[in-house]
């Protein structure tokens, strides 16, 4: 299988991201999704910056691939995706329909997780349309997997997120900048101040969401490194690591050393619950709530 690390789903100053993609052009990740997927006000780094960052990795000998936004809301979100779909150099991820519909037919794309594709059909109608490999969606427990990948299409590539916080909503309103009484349109860029997201808790004290501008994502962190034989017995192609502030790097080495069997499962858990920004779990691949508990190896 290959290790894929995921887009950047937080804000993060322009500094920091330079520094984070250096770090990854070392590491042992075989395939990077580069680009901004959550909200277009976020200016840190333009398109020129995304595919100048992109022809580093590919010339550290890795696999990129720009992906789109999941929400597009405005003429210049679809001019800038005119400008990704048609750059002619790196494979698309697209994240909605409106890319779907400027790839099709005219280069090969991976379906993103945010087209949720829960059933053959959709799947092979998307093969038909030039897609080449597709995200599993999130909450897709192994059971569906296991069918989907029994009657995908001839030569069509799955992925699966396999570490980080859930995506689990978008919406036209910006959480962040509601939670600091700021309107949409002048949101300050408040999210930049929250790194992996701003962390909502129950009325109890409960870890509950975790809020990025306009998406809403899980407070626990899915982890499937438990999994990874059972993913590879299932004919998966490419796990995801999802970019956090802090340890990525060490992560993807975890996951790798495992892939390559140097680790065992119950030592690498160990190490990754000591990386990881909060609580694990794994609910959703064992069809069971998402936040359940991650299960032990």
């Amino acid at each position: 299988m290959k290790l894929a690390l995921g887009p950047l789903l937080y804000y993060w100053p322009r500094r920091s991201v330079l520094k984070f993609y250096e770090g990854i052009a070392r590491s042992a990740v075989d395939r990077v999704y580069l680009g901004e997927v959550v909200c277009s006000r976020r200016h840190e780094l333009r398109l020129p910056d995304w595919l100048e960052l992109a022809a580093a990795l590919e010339a550290a000998g890795k696999e990129v691939v720009l992906s789109t936004q999941a929400l597009t809301e405005s003429e210049s979100d679809l001019r800038i995706l005119r400008r990704i779909a048609g750059n002619r150099r790196f494979p698309v991820e697209a994240n909605d329909m409106g890319a779907v519909n400027l790839l099709a037919g005219a280069a090969p794309f991976i379906a993103g997780p945010h087209l949720n594709v829960y059933n053959p059909h959709t799947l092979s109608f998307l093969a038909e349309l030039g897609a080449r490999g597709w995200v599993a969606p999130v909450e897709m427990p192994r059971r569906v997997l296991a069918d989907m990948q029994q009657s995908r299409p001839a030569g069509m590539e799955t992925e699966v997120l396999a570490y980080g916080r859930l995506p689990l909503a978008f919406s036209a309103r910006c959480f962040t900048a509601r939670r600091n009484n700021l309107p949409k349109d002048d949101c300050r860029f408040s999210c930049i101040e929250y790194p992996d997201g701003l962390a909502l808790d129950t009325l109890e004290g409960a870890p509950f969401l975790v809020l990025n501008g306009i998406q809403t994502q899980s407070a626990h962190v899915h982890c499937l490194l438990g999994n990874l034989d059972d993913l590879a017995t299932l004919g998966v192609n490419a796990v995801r690591i999802s970019p956090q502030s802090r340890h990525t790097e060490e992560v993807v080495a975890l996951f790798r050393q495992r892939m390559a069997g140097t680790l065992d499962t119950a030592a690498a858990v160990r190490e990754l619950a000591k990386l990881a920004p909060a609580a694990t779990c794994d609910g959703f691949w064992r069809a069971l709530p998402g936040l359940t508990p991650m299960a032990a190896p």
